[in-house]
């Protein structure tokens, strides 16, 4: 292993547009990168990833040592898992690994990291910012019949008794002129979410400007953070505590984390230590809750995927029964929106985002955008309509200084 310190290179969405500049003029494959809270880190970039297709994500072996610290992380696997019912867009899964990262510490220092011990390739030397270029998309607003045909569609099922909550999703496309990373680079210097992350490949890119937590493993602790829960930003957050419909949804959904945790964790280990915090995110104020659990290292990062996945805070309670009815009220293909996006490392374990407020571009820029919310048995279509555009809004409400980011007209 080898860490060599580069000092303060600049913030990060910075730092990734100069590297990728640095890697496209030596006719490398695109960066990757996580922005945000990863690892204990402000950010961890590869700085060149060949990210490709594949059929098992995430398939990095795990030790105790791999504890996550904000010491050192060193390299991994980064990629994509998407949504898995209904045929996705782009490929169902892709990644790529890289032997080295540039990772952006708590206190804003950079450092060049290898698993290997190679030292920092020449084309890195020196990297330096570089002009934001401009881009522009054009979207499209989603369907408001459809969305409220399946949330009435959802609350007949809840009456039913066949279900007790589930996520109903809906989409904004549109098409991007211009680079899909500039667009990342641009939305996460404005919204500065979470946990943000970026893949990309020929078949096209990923750029998630997720708030949550999916799952993170280090050693034998593992975490997860369902969000259910949302209030736009200029309202109080007392009353997203106050009521009953969030709170309500928020604790069925920490129920169904704590029965996928279960299945693989240590008897007696699965723990709640935090329960409805209210937490900012772009645009909205979020309920937020925590779900531990300590599952053997010996048990793969892919065996906990096919016990936890798609994550709890997408589908509904119960999950089979609802993932098989919101493919009936779903008119479209979810692909890697409520999919997972992150990085699997052998010295600093696996961090996975919820790929909520996540666009996904092909390699035709054309762009898709998925956003939806919880419904309960008290809950109002007209009032989930507003929730996805409020969600919606930090992405494709705002033009940045470089680029346009423009919505359609929405339906009334």
């Amino acid at each position: 292993m080898r860490i060599d310190r580069l000092g303060p290179l600049g913030d990060a969405p910075g730092v990734l547009r100069a590297v990728a500049d640095a890697g496209r003029s030596r006719g490398l494959p695109p960066p990757a990168a996580l922005i945000g809270d990863w690892f204990g880190s402000r950010a961890v970039i590869a700085p060149s990833v060949a990210a490709e297709p594949c059929a098992r994500v995430f398939d990095v072996p795990l030790t105790a040592r791999s504890v996550g610290t904000d010491t050192f992380v060193g390299g991994g696997w980064f990629g994509y898992l998407s949504y898995p019912d209904g045929s996705p867009r782009l490929p169902a899964a892709a990644g790529g690994w890289s032997d080295c990262v540039l990772r952006q510490d708590r206190d804003g220092l950079w450092w060049y990291e290898s698993l290997s011990g190679t030292a920092p390739p020449d084309w890195l030397t020196g990297i330096a910012g570089t002009p934001a270029r401009p881009y522009a998309i054009d979207w499209r607003a989603p369907d408001r019949k459809a969305h409220q045909a399946g949330v009435l569609a959802c609350l007949e099922a809840i009456a039913a008794g066949e279900i007790y909550q589930a996520c109903v999703c809906t989409q904004y496309t549109g098409r991007i002129d211009g680079d899909p990373l500039d667009f990342f680079v641009d939305a996460v210097t404005r919204t500065a979410p979470a946990r943000a992350a970026f893949v990309a490949g020929e078949w096209g890119a990923v750029a998630s400007l997720s708030p949550e937590l999916f799952l993170c493993r280090h050693g034998e602790q593992v975490t997860s953070s369902p969000i259910k829960g949302t209030l736009p930003l200029d309202e109080s957050p007392v009353a997203l505590r106050a009521s009953v419909k969030d709170v309500a949804e928020n604790i069925m959904i920490v129920d169904l984390v704590r029965n996928d945790l279960g299945r693989l964790a240590v008897t007696g280990s699965v723990t709640v230590p935090e329960l409805l915090r209210v937490r900012p995110a772009p645009g909205v104020w979020h309920l937020v809750s925590t779900v531990t659990a300590r599952i053997p290292v010996e048990v793969s990062t892919p065996a906990v995927l096919e016990a936890s996945f798609p994550p709890a805070s997408v589908t509904g309670t119960p999950k089979g029964r609802a993932r098989e009815l919101l493919l009936q009220w779903e008119p479209d293909r979810r692909g890697i929106y409520c999919g997972t996006v992150g990085l699997a490392s052998p010295s600093a374990g696996a961090e996975l985002n919820v790929a909520i407020r996540t666009v996904e571009f092909d390699a035709r820029g054309n762009a898709v955008l998925g956003v939806g919310g919880g419904i309960t048995a008290d809950s109002d279509p007209d009032a989930e309509w507003a929730e996805c555009l409020h969600k919606a809004a930090a992405i494709v409400g705002v033009a940045g200084h470089v680029g346009v980011a423009s919505a359609g007209p929405v339906p009334t």
